[in-house]
């Protein structure tokens, strides 16, 4: 089952805001967890947004991003791999559930898509004995196709079940977004087949019409075209009992005061959950 008591407030939603105000956001609306953007933590400093979150009895449900493994020069495919031991490094210190992997996309100057399906697959086998031993759960996210070229060679959920499944379960995940995976006909095998490694959950909605940015054409829960309740369902079906984020890019919404948002975040969650509570069949007596 799932209710307010496992809502999480992904930074992204509230964009404006660095690390510490978030905190203080999540704190007066009462929501338990956050997920962490780096380059919003590296403003407030790791020490005071771990020290902040800690104060204020705040999860860390996820940190954002390493990945982006796709370069076409040895020099920046080191670089790549220090950042992502560095990533690895301030999740460990935040205490966060998963590392949020967003791969990368084609080579630069290549149109190799296999070729940088393999560069994914090698980074995450070179970063894994790191995250092992710091205690750090990476989660590779699936996008959406139309990220595939500059973001996410990795466009379906089973692809990243795929890669995720050849290390430990306890040390590489998968992610499931629904924005990214809502599409996908084989979503719900693909879920099933995750059972065990789901290391993140985040949800928004598919608002239409996209914007001339389609990385800003998600919206709040309920406002768009996504079957949430049956998507919730499936991923907890395989087990998952972890925070589900709300991570919301929409210009729109950012321009909102975030105490708004944060309210309708929580009413429109509470709507959810409430949704897949009353869908759910009824126990065997």
């Amino acid at each position: 089952m799932i209710d307010l008591s496992r809502l999480s407030l992904n930074q992204a939603t509230v964009q404006k805001l660095g690390a510490l105000d978030a905190i203080d956001l999540c704190v007066r609306h009462d929501i338990a967890a956050i997920g962490l953007w780096r380059d919003k933590v590296a403003q407030a400093g790791l020490a005071a947004t771990v020290a902040a979150a800690r104060a204020a009895g705040l999860h860390i449900s996820s940190l954002c991003r390493g990945g982006f493994f796709t370069h076409a020069d040895a020099s920046r495919r080191a670089a790549a791999a220090a950042d992502n031991r560095a990533a690895v490094l301030e999740a460990a210190a935040l205490g966060a559930d998963a590392l949020i992997l967003v791969a990368g996309g084609l080579v630069p100057g290549s149109k190799d898509l296999p070729l940088a399906r393999q560069m994914i697959g090698d980074a995450v086998a070179d970063l894994v004995p790191f995250a092992e031993q710091a205690g750090v759960r990476l989660g590779i996210e699936a996008l959406h196709p139309m990220f595939c070229a500059d973001r996410c060679a990795i466009s379906r959920l089973g692809e990243a079940v795929d890669l995720a499944a050849q290390f430990p379960a306890d040390t590489v995940g998968v992610v499931v977004d629904t924005y990214h995976v809502w599409w996908d006909v084989q979503l719900a095998a693909d879920i099933d087949r995750a059972a065990g490694r789901i290391v993140s959950y985040q949800l928004c909605d598919w608002v239409l019409p996209l914007p001339q940015d389609v990385l800003l054409g998600r919206g709040h829960l309920g406002d768009g075209c996504i079957d949430l309740r049956a998507i919730t369902a499936m991923v907890l079906g395989a087990g998952y009992t972890g925070f589900a984020e709300v991570e919301i890019f929409n210009q729109e919404i950012w321009d909102a005061p975030a105490d708004d948002t944060a309210a309708v975040v929580k009413s429109r969650f509470a709507d959810l959950a409430g949704a897949v509570a009353a869908a759910a069949p009824e126990p065997e007596r």
